[in-house]
């Protein structure tokens, strides 16, 4: 049972008795204050002013010390006592009155932000960790603008998006944390405009960035991280100006200006402020543009607040992350921030760490004299650290799992009554009205007459997306869609128009309907028309799919009919591709037979991490034969080169087959340890592992029912993808098989190899140069693929690259056959050029001697 009414009944008599301290921030000139930070000592709780400066907090009534922060200005304490009613307070902040005469700089001199950076990366990691465990709760708010909308993208009539706030969502959490990297977060309350049965999307643990790690990843940002001004090798990236000292509280905060060394370096720039003794965080106001490698977005803005919540112990209390992006016609920006109270913490230090000069050695002073410290040798004196048994938990251990994120089922069920009791930060009248209007109009949008009038827009046929895209109709009201393939499938999906030299000229027509409900759950039912003029041939199949567990994405599946099918299941070539080379080039690369067949086939997620996959097959394989030879080229009399539909195996003497039956059953299981994911009332999200995934299958060819074949081959498969920091990603996959009780097998049966022959790209898991089925096989055989992306790790240290932002890749594909012995492709490559585009330059290698050499071109972002 969920604990969020639980919780209401708790927290609404608290509420009932608390008073409310309200007011606006201004600057010098009475102008508000956007996210200042408001601090209370007394309960370690902090809050923040919306963009018109204006706040309110509700306290239960006694005496109370507020901090009032801004980045850029001095800090204001004042001593409130609260009763049970309202009182405003306004506050104004002066700026910061900065003092530079604590540091005398001489013009020789390094300047003193160094010897202040210095130190506060010297305590880094202490400061990194100095609490094991903590758990707040945490008010998060995302607001997303469009100033500007274009009428088409990608061909696509824009419809129902307006300029204004187009996302507005609140929600409380409360989060927890230990170490190393245990999170948990519940979410027991949600507000999304316009939606009021939806979902926050908002995560608090993503808001949880540090500059104290070396590297920070933003997920969706970039893909290889930015360098902190804290990092330990921060002076190598950056240059810091002093802008002076300021008193807060008694302490001495430094001002301190971050300047990137080089123009493209993925780092930071702006100013972060440093708490002088302790070499700690204060605050940060930090930028990265598109120098830095951000994708997706013009600049992002990251303004934190520290306080301190404990003895030795500092916290952040409020974040904003601001942001401006245009693409594609599209303009805007938006910002999503947090604010912290209640902290509970569990510091790991009695003691904090200090630093202190060294002094030199003995044999370096004078006989008799005083020891004196050596000026600019520093050693830090590691903290005293709490005994374990000494420490109070504040977690109980079974709190932690994999499930990171749980949204409370009834967390969108607040009235807003609620909302205007917990919301520590007050709406701005942009937001209220844009909360009465979209939930006013939010019974109109989902009302049947509305939303059939969008659909009549988007429902419009249009030629360009027919020929590329297909064609889509929408009762989106009703749940129902209704979908056709496109007439050249140029972005992957089968074509509706084909060309190969067994059928000839092909009409291959595929449709899909679909049918959703509001728990989620959809069928499909997909039939299937193919025709070939050259054999005038009919074909068709009908597939039904029934996705019943949106938790657990479970879907069984039933599939029959008669259909034109590639030798190889996996379908190593498009037929878009097959076409233009089949005319083109005359050369038929795909390889087809026809089968009679029914299918029931099983696919999901019975435990975390562990997805089950099965299907039972039984079919009438029949071969084809080449009944077509025309091709765009003229041949003046030449013969065709068109190779027979039998492929070439370096196994079989001859590859042909008779008609025959096959009953054939494939299981497999993928096993991905330490699985975290987000648990949401109507679905799931599954978020990955920091570990490999294993798989292993199993496929069998079984003597019954008339059936032709036996065989036993089963397979496991390693893989994973790894971070690197700056110096980019990989992934790779090793897959090892075998095959036994060998007593009757077809080429269909064989394990086959994702290869290419042609100029675009095959899978890029795959074989580049590698004969689509040379060195298929049923003996025993190993399979590697290894994929570096350097992230621009080298080429932005070369300027025209840079300024282009492409960037470097680097692969090597490995196989072993009983045939093909040792065969090794290796690819140097360039990606994102024009954004999607990848060109890779590959050499293949035969037992050690190079094989062949040649270009590809596909996609990869």
């Amino acid at each position: 049972m969920r604990y969020a009414f639980l919780f209401l009944l708790l927290f609404l008599p608290v509420l009932s008795m608390a008073g409310v301290v309200r007011g606006r921030i201004t600057d010098e000139n009475g102008k508000g204050l956007p996210f200042a930070s408001i601090y209370i000592k007394e309960t370690a709780s902090g809050t923040a002013s919306n963009e018109e400066g204006l706040y309110q907090l509700q306290l239960r009534p006694g005496t109370y010390t507020l901090e009032f922060k801004y980045v850029g200005y001095r800090a204001r304490f004042e001593t409130v006592t609260v009763g049970e009613g309202t009182q405003e307070l306004n506050i104004q902040l002066q700026p910061e009155v900065l003092n530079l005469q604590e540091v005398v700089v001489r013009a020789a001199d390094e300047d003193p932000a160094y010897r202040i950076m210095r130190n506060a990366i010297r305590l880094r990691k202490y400061h990194l960790n100095e609490v094991n465990a903590w758990r707040a709760r945490v008010y998060m708010k995302g607001v997303y603008r469009l100033d500007k909308v274009p009428s088409k993208i990608l061909g696509i009539k824009m419809v129902d998006v307006d300029t204004g706030i187009v996302y507005l969502s609140e929600s409380v959490s409360e989060l927890s944390f230990k170490k190393p990297d245990k999170v948990n977060e519940r979410m027991i309350s949600s507000k999304v405009s316009g939606q009021k049965k939806g979902f926050s999307f908002n995560q608090a643990s993503e808001m949880n960035v540090s500059f104290y790690d070396n590297l920070l990843q933003v997920e969706g940002l970039s893909e290889r991280g930015f360098v902190s001004p804290l990092a330990n090798n921060a002076l190598f990236y950056y240059r810091f100006e002093y802008m002076g000292a300021f008193q807060e509280d008694g302490r001495t905060i430094n001002k301190i200006k971050v300047i990137p060394r080089r123009k493209n370096d993925p780092v930071f720039s702006g100013h972060i402020y440093i708490v002088d003794g302790t070499w700690r965080i204060h605050s940060t106001d930090l930028r990265l543009t598109k120098d830095a490698g951000i994708d997706f977005v013009d600049w992002i803005r990251v303004r934190q607040v520290y306080a301190s919540v404990a003895e030795h112990v500092w916290m952040p209390v409020s974040q904003r992350f601001s942001f401006e992006a245009a693409g594609l016609g599209f303009k805007g920006g938006g910002y999503a921030m947090a604010v912290y109270s209640s902290y509970k913490v569990q510091p790991a230090y009695a003691r904090p760490p200090q630093l202190q000069e060294v002094e030199p050695e003995p044999e370096e002073q004078a006989a008799g004299s005083r020891p004196a410290p050596q000026k600019g040798k520093i050693k830090v004196i590691a903290p005293e650290e709490i005994a374990p048994e000494a420490q109070q938990p504040i977690h109980d251990e079974k709190l932690f799992s994999r499930e990171i994120l749980v949204v409370e089922e009834e967390a969108n069920e607040r009235d807003s009554a609620y909302w205007a009791a917990v919301r520590p930060v007050p709406l701005t009248q942009e937001e209220v009205t844009d909360y009465h209007k979209k939930d006013s109009l939010e019974v109109i949008k989902k009302s049947q007459p509305y939303q059939d009038s969008l659909d009549g827009v988007r429902n419009v046929p249009s030629f360009g997306n027919f020929l590329v895209r297909g064609y889509t109709y929408s009762n989106t009201y009703k749940g129902r869609f209704f979908g056709i393939n496109p007439a050249i499938g140029v972005t992957g999906e089968p074509s509706m128009l084909q060309y190969n030299t067994v059928e000839g000229a092909v009409a291959d027509l595929r449709m899909q309907y679909t049918r959703r409900f509001e728990d989620r759950t959809r069928y499909e039912i997909a039939p299937a028309v193919r025709y070939g003029f050259a054999n005038e041939k009919l074909n068709a199949k009908l597939r039904l799919t029934y996705n019943y567990d949106p938790i657990g994405n479970s879907t069984i599946s039933l599939e029959g009919g008669r259909y034109v099918e590639q030798i190889s299941s996996a379908e190593p070539i498009s037929p878009f591709v097959n076409t233009l080379y089949t005319l083109a080039a005359e050369r038929n690369y795909m390889k087809l037979y026809q089968r009679d067949f029914g299918r029931i086939s099983y696919r999901g997620e019975p435990l975390n991490g562990v997805f089950l996959n099965g299907w039972l097959d039984y079919a009438h394989r029949m071969p084809l034969q080449n009944t077509a030879d025309y091709t765009l080229r003229d041949r003046s009399g030449s013969e065709s080169r068109f190779t027979s539909n039998v492929p070439q195996n370096a196994e079989l003497p001859d590859a042909s087959f008779s008609a025959h039956e096959a009953l054939t059953l494939s299981l497999s299981v993928s096993v991905q340890p330490g699985q975290e994911y987000i648990s949401r009332p109507d679905n799931k999200i599954n978020l990955g592992s920091k570990y490999p995934t294993f798989s292993l299958g199993y496929r069998t060819g079984i003597k019954a029912m008339g059936s032709d074949v036996q065989f036993h081959t089963a397979a496991l498969r390693i893989s994973d993808e790894m971070g690197f920091g700056l110096l980019g990603r990989s992934k790779y996959s090793v897959t090892g098989g075998t095959f036994w009780g060998k007593k009757a097998m077809y080429l269909m049966d064989y394990k086959h190899f994702n290869g290419n022959r042609t100029l675009f790209a095959g899978i890029y898991e795959g074989f580049q140069l590698l004969d689509y089925y040379r060195y298929s096989t049923n003996n025993r055989y190993l399979e590697a693929h290894y994929e570096h992306h350097f992230n621009g790790f080298l080429f932005n240290k070369i300027p025209l690259f840079r300024k282009l932002k492409w960037q470097e890749v680097g692969s090597l594909n490995y196989l072993h056959t009983q045939e093909s012995r040792h065969y090794l492709e290796l690819s140097v490559g360039i990606e994102h050029i024009f954004k999607i585009i990848r060109v890779d330059f590959v050499t293949s290698f035969q037992e050690g001697n190079k094989a062949r050499t040649g270009i590809t071109v596909g996609v990869g972002f």
